[in-house]
């Protein structure tokens, strides 16, 4: 057993060399600093596609016997493509055991998952997103991986890309409703000017009506 496990080693620890020597597009993973076994990654949305600006925190769980034997993979941010903390029926996953490939690195698997996640084929884990616009989660996405302490030691850059990005999405939100403010504010001083200029017109016509009226009705006395 102790064999394995440091067959495990040595595999996963090469595969983080060549991992942060040539990174997966798209895809940040790092193991636990207490357990090389457990990795975690972040999927930074891709362009184009209903995940562009959210971050989805997921993790590997490789077994001692790697890499003869495919690993665990979970999703934990809310996708609305993934059941949250819920093993994923994957070939490249601990599910198809028979299709695993013991050549296959922690890259490999990383690519195939980023390709699965983009598809609309179903699988075990995954749910039904016909009635879902991914785009909502995208952006709870953001908070939700702030709230996972686990996430935040193991991805300090990312936080603050985060934290950028929400700094930024407020300030948006901020001058969009001044705008609203402004332009509501505008409309109703002129709304307001226009009832007054109305209200000084019908004034100058009762006025001149009372005036014609009152010098008829005298014209008419002296008649």
């Amino acid at each position: 057993m102790s064999q394995k496990h440091n067959s495990a080693t040595s595999r996963l620890k090469q595969d983080y060399l060549r991992l942060k020597k040539d990174p997966v597009p798209y895809i940040t993973a790092e193991p636990l600093p207490t357990n090389i076994l457990e990795w975690h990654y972040v999927v930074c949305g891709p362009e184009s596609t209903p995940y562009e600006g959210g971050y989805y925190h997921g993790k590997l769980t490789f077994p001692r016997e790697f890499p003869f034997k495919p690993p665990s993979i979970y999703m934990l941010t809310p996708t609305g493509r993934f059941k949250t903390n819920t093993r994923l029926c994957l070939s490249i996953s601990d599910f198809h055991p028979d299709t695993w490939n013991p050549a296959w690195s922690v890259s490999t698997i990383l690519t195939g998952l980023l390709s699965f996640m983009i598809e609309k084929s179903p699988t075990l884990g995954s749910i039904d997103t016909t009635d879902f616009d991914k785009r909502q989660f995208a952006y709870q996405s953001l908070e939700y991986n702030l709230r996972d302490k686990q996430f935040c030691e193991l991805f300090p850059d990312i936080v603050n890309e985060i934290q950028a990005e929400i700094t930024k999405r407020n300030e948006i939100q901020n001058n969009t409703e001044r705008q609203n403010q402004s332009q509501t504010t505008s409309e109703l001083s002129n709304f307001q000017s226009c009832l007054t200029n109305l209200i000084v017109l019908l004034s100058f016509a009762a006025f001149a009506f009372t005036v014609k009226y009152v010098m008829k009705t005298t014209v008419s006395d002296y008649e």
